[in-house]
């Protein structure tokens, strides 16, 4: 008998398939990409990874924007990117790895984009700092700027609201698989990031998921977020 609620049982089974979550988990990059690439990424004819997308569109789990003769896919939202990113480190810490240990594998558990934000031990790192300082106040398991928050931030050169008009939630807490604990979402998660580029801190790295810092991005970033005892 079926019960009533949300059925969580077809978002999974949409994930659950090989071709799919190859694909889901490229767009975890941010970029969005075209069927032909995803197919590519998938290791999939593109007659399949164009069934794929359909179902995938379908179920809410990715959008498309349409420009010239192609059409780009990406996440729906950053909530569809907590959820792969979640499953990644259930998957992890269960042992199931797809594939052995490499050069990139200590670069990508350091600093990477998760979506739009930054995660690894960086992640992680400015998560907590942000937390024990009490910049970030966590209540009824939603995050806010405390205001020596709203100061600390303005200090960096971002300014409240950073989400305009947006609905997407201002900051959130993202389980990271690497690491096992939480690192910042939301749309701060996403301003911070950038505004590390802007400064010269962090860059991506083409065609991977991998946010490398500067000898001097790595220092300020110390600095800025330094580890404060519990």
């Amino acid at each position: 008998m079926m019960k009533a609620g949300p059925d969580i049982a077809r978002i999974a089974a949409l994930i659950g398939d090989p071709g799919r979550s190859n694909m889901l988990t490229a767009l975890m990059s941010g970029k969005a990409l075209t069927a032909s690439e995803l197919a590519q990424e998938a290791g999939i004819t593109a007659q399949t990874a164009s069934s794929h997308l359909g179902k995938l569109a379908d179920g809410g789990l990715i959008a498309a924007d349409r420009q010239g003769r192609h059409r780009y896919y990406r996440l729906s939202n950053d909530d569809v990117a907590g959820v792969l990113e979640a499953l990644m480190g259930l998957a992890a810490g269960a042992g199931h790895l797809r594939m052995r240990t490499g050069p990139k594998d200590p670069e990508l558990r350091r600093a990477r984009i998760c979506y739009d934000h930054l995660a690894g031990d960086f992640g992680v790192q400015m998560y907590d700092s942000l937390m024990r300082r009490k910049f970030l106040t966590a209540g009824d398991q939603v995050l806010a700027v405390s205001k020596p928050g709203e100061v600390f931030l303005a200090g960096l050169g971002i300014e409240l609201p950073v989400q305009g008009k947006s609905r997407r939630p201002l900051c959130r807490a993202c389980l990271d698989w690497s690491a096992r604990r939480s690192h910042l979402a939301g749309a701060l998660g996403a301003a911070l990031l950038t505004r590390f580029e802007d400064l010269k801190w962090a860059a991506r790295i083409p065609d991977t998921r991998i946010i490398r810092f500067s000898r001097r991005g790595e220092a300020a970033f110390a600095e800025t977020f330094r580890p404060v005892s519990a």
